[in-house]
């Protein structure tokens, strides 16, 4: 090869690395562009990506906060639901005792003056006896049908027990417009144990004898309370639930023991009242029932839990009871229970209670 074609391939080759170098940088520039770019997209996607768990936090907690609000609400419509039962119920029990009172009070007041009237009939009666023993046969005949002797003794002691009636009326009427408390919304001081015994008169029907239940014993022990600061009405709903919570678990231990179970060791209700250490009015109310689990234990007062069959309770008694003692009256409400030992719930609060 010649000397002129050496040099004539020489400056092609270097035309042609020329070339590729200008390739080699334009590649590079595109290279570190590309690179610059990718960093670009992977941080703004980086960012996006924090932004959308940002954003997925604040949606979730404002999710959470939206369902405990209506699980609120709901539970608390459900709260002045029975709330508004119980007031309903106070107002009928003070309408009926209202309407029971007068024609009572009626019969109670007339009585005394049927009495003396009875007794001044049968007097001028004996009187003509003893004056006049000589009758006609038609009197006489009279007297032996419908037995004279008999009928004066008998008359003065069916009187005397139509007042004895008319008198437990009378308390009966006197107990109902105690539970109802329908005209005293403020607190009051108030007689606990008229609220106690007020309550379980409304609910004497549950724990009275009848076909397949025995009656409940009640163990009263009433210390020396003073009257006590409270919402008198409220109060009595909490001793309405516990109560009626309780013969419920007396009767769920009577149906599942036997015979000589309940003979042995017969259903029956302590209610106990004193004062505590802080001076605060303390009421324990205890069955013997089956008792509970600490699993239960530990929910019976939060809204909607129940153990009752379906249609048997709302689950609501409790914590509204809760809300009460506690909320409204600055106090405290506590459960003691274990399997097989039955139950006690103890209410604590204040005797003059400055809570509202």
């Amino acid at each position: 090869m010649e000397p002129t074609d050496w040099k004539n391939r020489i400056k092609e080759l270097e035309k042609a690395n020329l070339i590729l170098q200008k390739k080699l940088e334009t590649s590079e520039t595109e290279r570190t562009e590309l690179e610059t770019l990718n960093q670009k997209t992977e941080s703004l996607l980086k960012t996006v990506t924090e932004d959308f768990r940002e954003y997925e936090k604040i949606v979730t907690a404002r999710m959470s906060t939206l369902e405990k609000a209506l699980e609120n609400q709901q539970t608390m419509q459900l709260k002045l639901i029975e709330a508004e039962k119980m007031s309903a119920l106070g107002i009928l029990v003070a309408g009926i005792a209202h309407e029971i009172n007068n024609p009572v009070n009626f019969i109670y007041g007339n009585i005394t003056y049927v009495n003396d009237y009875t007794g001044d009939i049968l007097k001028l009666l004996a009187m003509y006896q003893d004056r006049y023993p000589e009758t006609d046969a038609e009197i006489e005949e009279f007297l032996e049908k419908i037995d004279i002797d008999f009928l004066r003794e008998d008359l003065l002691k069916t009187i005397s027990s139509m007042k004895v009636g008319s008198e437990r009326i009378r308390e009966i009427v006197l107990t109902l417009r105690n539970f109802a408390r329908v005209d005293e919304a403020e607190k009051k001081p108030v007689n606990i144990h008229e609220g106690i015994e007020s309550t379980l008169l409304i609910l004497q029907h549950l724990t009275k004898e009848k076909p397949g239940n025995s009656a409940i014993k009640f163990i009263k022990s009433y210390g020396s309370l003073p009257k006590v600061e409270c919402y008198a009405g409220q109060l009595n709903q909490v001793f309405m639930n516990i109560i009626n919570n309780a013969v419920d678990a007396l009767r769920e231990r009577e149906k599942k023991s036997s015979l000589d179970e309940r003979e042995a060791n017969p259903i029956q209700m302590s209610i106990t009242t004193s004062i505590n250490s802080e001076n605060w009015a303390r009421i324990s109310i205890k069955d013997n029932g089956l008792g509970m689990n600490e699993a239960v234990k530990s929910k019976i007062f939060d809204p909607f839990f129940t153990t009752k069959p379906v249609g048997h309770g709302t689950g609501l008694g409790l914590s509204i009871s809760y809300q009460i003692v506690v909320d409204k009256h600055g106090g405290r409400l506590e459960c003691i229970s274990a399997i097989g030992e039955g139950t006690e719930l103890v209410i604590e609060i204040p005797i003059a209670n400055s809570h509202s």
